[in-house]
């Protein structure tokens, strides 16, 4: 039985991938705080609040893993890359129309990436570790998605990615040491560039780039790998054939992967390559409105099951729900627990 903190978790434990949906009252605020109408103090208390719904929602879900919905990180990467020092800013170059990928800013380096101050994570799990006594999960962007909005230039040579990765995956792994020495179990590094990061890196590669961003990293490692889900879009092409069965390589002991926007496909690679290691298999589509009903999550819970030993399946949602209504959000969550509880029961009457 899956185990974490000494608590076991049950056939099937159930978790989000990462972040939540924002309540929109916290939309409003940070709206009013840019327009000068609000102070520092006010977002604080206004997100140490949405925090606290984050964690109410998923334990009234049910979910047995928890995250703080990463409510402190709007649009999951930005306030990550906003923390980097040797950066410059480059507007947008598209404002117009529909924003997507290309209506965000972009950087250049002037100097090697530094962090001074770190990333924040270790005040994010400090915080929503007084809320609840539930296991949590803490996630952090790893290195190829840290820089995907950053061109190395002034400390590097120009387009040169490789040294500014490794000095991106040492920041990394620093935060990391910290986040278990205050006392963090379970991290999650969300690679979604390992998919189809451009410039592409070879898989050996990635898999040096990851082991560099764990080494001595004493906890359980998840490696999060999607497609993207800036505005519910995905950002690259969606497969995993080209990272497999090489991304084994990897020190991580679970996948998070998505499945349910992809009609649950490429689970047959699972059965080829899985090399016993634990799946959080995506059974929710957080990119689409459709609200999936319990019978729905537990069709695709069963078909997973036909491709991973039910001690090593967790349950997830293919990415995070930063993109969606907070009332989409906790309805999908309902829907996720309730079809993982469906199978549950039919597995125990085995």
């Amino acid at each position: 039985m899956p185990i974490l903190n000494g608590i076991d978790l049950g056939l099937l434990p159930t978790m989000g991938v990462g972040s939540y949906a924002s309540p929109a009252w916290l939309i409003a605020t940070r709206r009013v705080l840019r327009a000068g109408d609000a102070g520092p103090a006010d977002m604080e208390e206004a997100i140490q609040d949405a925090i606290k719904i984050a964690v109410w929602d998923q334990e009234e879900a049910g979910l047995d893993i928890l995250t703080d919905g990463e409510i402190r990180r709007q649009r999951f990467l930005w306030n990550v890359v906003e923390k980097l020092a040797g950066l410059k800013l480059i507007p947008a170059q598209r404002k117009l129309g529909v924003v997507s990928y290309d209506s965000a800013p972009r950087f250049e380096t002037v100097e090697r990436v530094t962090a001074p101050h770190g990333f924040g994570l270790v005040q994010e799990y400090q915080y929503v570790r007084t809320l609840t006594d539930k296991p949590l999960k803490v996630c952090c962007p790893g290195p190829l998605t840290i820089a995907l909005p950053i061109t190395p230039k002034g400390g590097y040579t120009n387009g040169d990615y490789l040294p500014m990765l490794y000095d991106l995956a040492e920041l990394v792994n620093r935060e990391l040491h910290q986040l278990v020495a205050a006392g963090v179990t379970f991290i999650q590094i969300d690679e979604p560039s390992a998919a189809g990061r451009t410039p592409a890196l070879p898989v050996t590669e990635t898999v040096k780039l990851f082991n560099k961003t764990v080494e001595g990293v004493r906890a359980k490692i998840a490696l999060h790998i999607c497609f993207g889900n800036n505005q519910g879009r995905p950002a690259m092409k969606r497969t995993y054939k080209p990272l497999f069965p090489g991304i084994f390589a990897v020190k991580a002991d679970q996948f998070a992967l998505e499945y349910a926007n992809r009609e649950m496909a490429e689970l047959d690679l699972w059965s080829r390559y899985g090399d016993n290691r634990e799946l959080a298999a995506g059974v929710i589509d957080v990119k689409s409105m459709y609200l999936e009903t319990a019978e729905d999550v537990a069709e695709r819970i069963r078909t997973v099951l036909k491709h991973v030993e039910q001690e090593k399946l967790y349950l997830t949602c293919d990415c995070g729900f930063s993109a969606s209504s907070r009332s989409l959000a906790r309805a999908k969550l309902n829907a996720f627990v309730a079809g993982a509880k469906l199978v549950r029961q039919e597995l125990s009457k085995e």
